[in-house]
């Protein structure tokens, strides 16, 4: 039998991250403030880690939807695979070319496109989908600020969040002997 209330008990698990930095910074100020000795030169390390942890769980709470919809997303060494009730793929985070926030579609998906293959979609708030972020936040050159924005303010069109960049091979000067 619970007594946390389950919209409570959500979000307490939405912002795991932030509680548990808040709860280090007030055992580090206090291990600053009252004691002596060993604890009190640990206290800076620990309201570092702490300062961290809250400005990251901040991201990935903004992240973390409300869950509850259809599918599952894992995230298996460097792939994500959605298996959904209708469609379903995996893309290989290394060949991935284009990742797009599509809020045409209700609730909003994720759009992941690889060369070759087909586009696979993924409702933001499938099972499993906080992995996403920091599989996202490894891309080269993503803006994780403006993904979190975009995400926030529900577009009503699809945007493109991040597009792996190629080099120019008109700009590649070939090398000769001199």
């Amino acid at each position: 039998m619970s007594f946390v209330r389950p919209a409570a008990r959500a979000a307490i698990w939405r912002w795991r991250e932030v509680l548990i930095g808040l709860a280090l910074a007030v055992l580090g100020l206090w291990w600053l403030a009252d004691f002596t000795g060993l604890l009190r030169y640990v206290a800076p390390a620990v309201l570092v880690g702490a300062g961290a942890l809250i400005m990251v769980g901040f991201q990935r709470g903004r992240f973390r939807g409300p869950g509850g919809g259809v599918g599952t997303v894992q995230v298996i060494e460097g792939q994500i695979t959605y298996y959904g009730p209708l469609t379903g793929g995996a893309v290989a985070m290394r060949e991935m070319t284009r990742l797009t926030l599509d809020g045409t579609q209700h609730p909003a998906h994720w759009l992941l496109e690889q060369k070759g293959l087909p586009d696979v979609h993924i409702p933001v708030n499938a099972d499993g989908s906080d992995a996403l972020f920091d599989a996202f936040a490894s891309l080269p050159g993503l803006r994780t600020e403006r993904m979190l924005s975009q995400l926030q303010t529900q577009p009503h069109q699809a945007v493109v969040i991040w597009e792996r960049r190629t080099p120019d091979l008109a700009q590649i000067a070939p090398q000769g002997r001199a």
